[in-house]
C-alpha cells in the first residue's frame, strides 16, 4: 500500500507540481495527503505499530530464555522476565514522548532514536549514543553468525544421527558453517539498500514466529512425554555447576533476558509510521502495552516450557536441545527458519554501520576517486548496470570477514548474547529515554519524580554491569577449555 501511495504522490507532483508549491501554510496542505512535515500522510494505527514492535522484539533472543530461566529457577526466572518487561514498558512510554521535540502535537518530529538524542540532549551525548549503538550492531552481527552456524550444524547433525540410527555421535566443527554464512553475507552486503527491500521484514517476521512456535510446541510435547515438570525453585543446582559458575551464570542470565527485550532503538522509527490525530505518543503508548503484553506471555511460555522440558540441562539454544528426536524434519524446518531469518537480520543490523562509515569517508575525502567514484558493472540478465565503488566493496567484505573471524574465535552464543544485552540495556533502553524525558518535560532537579527516575536508571545500570561482568566471566571460563578455530559439537 505504501508503494502505491508513493507512486501516486510522485505522479501527482509530476503533473501538478506548480500547484503544490503555492501552498503558503505548510501545516495545512492543499490536499490531505501530506503530513505537517511535507511527507506523505502516515497511515499507521495501534495495530500496525503493535505488529511492527512484536516482529522487532521476537527474534533469536527467545532461543536462550529457557537457559536463562534454568540459571535463575522457577521463582526468580519468571519474576526477572516480568521486571524487564515492566522496565521496558515504562522506558518505552517515556521514549514515545520524545518523538516530537517541544509540543506533543505540533513539535518538530524526530525520525530516528539518534535524531531524538541529538535534538533533545545535544552533540556530546549524541556521539556517545552513536558509539554504543554501532558497537551493539557490530556485536549483534557476531551473535547472529554464531546462532546461524549452530542451526546449520543442528540440521546436518540431526540428519547424520537419523541415518546412523543414533550410533554415530556426529561430532563436527562449526567453522565451515560460519564461513558459508560469511560468504552469503559478503554477497548480500553488496546489494544497495538491502535492508529496505520491503519483503525482508515480512519474511523475518514469518520465520521468527515459525521457529519460536516450533520451539514452544516441542517444549510442551517434551513435558508431556516426561510426564513431569522438571526444574527447581532456585535454578541449576550446585554440583552440576560450581558455586562460582552459579553466580556468573545467574548474572549472565540477566543479560540474556535483557537482550530479548532490546528494541528501544527502533521504537521512534516505528512511531514515525503512525498517523495523527490522535497524537502519535498516545497511539504508541497503547501499541507498546499490547505488544509487550503479547511478547512477555510468549517469552514466559517459551522459556518456562523449555525449562520444564529439560530442567538443569536446558540448552543455550532451545532448538538444539531436543537432540535428534523424531520428528527430526520439524526441527530441521525450525533451524532452517532461524538461518533464513538471521541471513536477512544480519543485513538489517549491518547496513546502518555501512551507511555511517561510507558517508563519513566520502565527506572526509570528497576528491578521492578510489573512495567516491561510482563504477558501473553490467550484469547479464539485468537491465540496469550495478553501481558500486572500490571502498564500498572492500570495506563491506572486511566487515563481514571480521565478524566471521571473531565468531570463530569465541562461538559461545549465550555469552555473546549476554554481553550484548548488558551493553545495550542500560544506555539505550533506560538512560537516554530517562534523560530525554527529564529535559523534554523540564522535570525539576531533586523533585520526587526526578529522584525516582534517577533511582530507576541507577538500578538498571547495576543490572547491566552485573550482567556484563557475568557474561565476560562466562567467555573467560569457556576459553579455558576451548581451542580457537577447533570447536566441535
Amino acid at each position: 500500500m505504501g508503494e502505491t501511495a508513493a507512486a501516486n504522490n510522485h505522479h501527482y507532483h509530476h503533473r501538478h507540481g506548480h500547484q503544490v508549491f503555492d501552498v503558503s501554510v505548510p501545516q495545512q496542505p492543499a490536499f490531505k495527503c501530506f503530513d505537517d512535515d511535507g511527507r506523505l500522510k502516515r497511515t499507521g494505527t495501534v495495530w500496525t505499530a503493535s505488529a511492527h514492535i512484536i516482529t522487532a522484539v521476537i527474534g533469536s533472543g527467545v532461543l536462550s530464555l529457557a537457559w536463562a530461566i534454568a540459571q535463575l529457577g522457577w521463582i526468580a526466572g519468571p519474576a526477572v522476565m516480568l521486571l524487564f518487561s515492566l522496565v521496558t514498558l515504562y522506558s518505552s512510554t517515556l521514549l514515545s514522548d520524545c518523538y516530537r521535540t517541544g509540543d506533543a502535537v505540533s513539535g518538530k518530529r524526530n525520525y530516528t532514536y539518534m535524531n531524538a538524542v541529538r535534538s533533545i540532549l545535544g552533540g556530546f551525548k549524541f556521539k556517545i549514543c552513536g558509539l554504543i549503538q554501532y558497537l551493539n550492531l557490530f556485536g549483534i552481527a557476531i551473535g547472529y553468525t554464531i546462532a546461524a552456524s549452530i542451526s546449520m550444524m543442528a540440521i546436518k547433525r540431526s540428519n547424520c544421527f537419523h541415518k546412523s540410527g543414533g550410533k554415530d555421535p556426529c561430532h563436527m566443527s562449526s567453522n565451515p558453517y560460519m564461513i558459508i554464512f560469511g560468504v552469503t553475507e559478503i554477497l548480500l552486503s553488496q546489494v544497495p539498500d538491502f535492508d529496505q527491500i520491503w519483503w525482508i521484514s515480512i519474511v523475518a517476521a514469518v520465520m521468527s514466529f515459525t521457529y519460536s512456535a516450533i520451539g514452544l510446541a516441542l517444549g510442551i510435547v517434551q513435558v508431556a512425554a516426561n510426564g513431569v515438570f522438571k526444574g527447581s525453585l532456585t535454578g541449576i543446582s550446585i554440583g552440576t555447576v560450581t558455586q562460582t559458575q552459579k553466580i556468573w551464570r545467574t548474572f549472565q542470565a540477566l543479560g540474556d533476558i535483557a537482550f530479548a527485550y532490546s528494541y528501544s532503538v527502533v521504537l521512534i522509527e516505528i512511531q514515525d509510521t503512525v498517523r495523527s490525530p490522535p497524537a502519535e505518543s498516545t497511539t504508541m503508548k497503547k501499541a507498546t502495552k499490547i505488544s509487550i503484553a503479547v511478547t512477555t506471555i510468549f517469552y514466559m511460555l517459551c522459556g518456562s516450557m523449555g525449562y520444564a522440558a529439560f530442567g538443569d540441562a536446558a540448552p543455550g539454544n532451545l532448538l538444539t536441545g531436543f537432540g535428534f528426536y523424531n520428528p527430526f524434519w520439524l526441527l530441521d524446518i525450525a533451524n532452517a527458519a532461524i538461518v533464513v531469518h538471521l541471513i536477512g537480520a544480519y543485513q538489517v543490523f549491518s547496513q546502518p554501520i555501512f551507511a555511517f562509515v561510507e558517508k563519513s569517508v566520502s565527506e572526509r575525502f570528497p576528491d578521492n576517486d578510489l573512495l567516491t567514484k561510482e563504477l558501473q558493472i553490467k550484469i547479464p540478465g539485468f537491465r540496469s548496470p550495478y553501481k558500486t565503488n572500490v571502498f564500498r566493496v572492500v570495506f563491506r567484505c572486511c566487515f563481514v570477514v571480521l565478524t566471521t573471524v571473531v565468531s570463530m574465535l569465541m562461538p559461545f552464543f549465550n555469552d555473546v548474547v549476554g554481553i550484548l544485552g548488558a551493553l545495550g540495556f542500560w544506555p539505550l533502553t533506560v538512560y537516554f529515554p530517562v534523560e530525554m524525558y527529564i529535559k523534554q518535560r523540564k522535570v525539576e532537579k531533586w523533585s520526587t519524580r526526578w529522584v525516582c527516575l534517577q533511582m530507576l536508571s541507577f538500578a538498571c545500570l547495576v543490572i547491566s554491569v552485573v550482567a556484563g561482568v557475568g557474561s565476560i566471566a562466562g567467555v573467560m571460563l569457556d576459553l579455558k577449555v576451548y581451542k580457537p578455530f577447533q570447536s566441535t559439537y
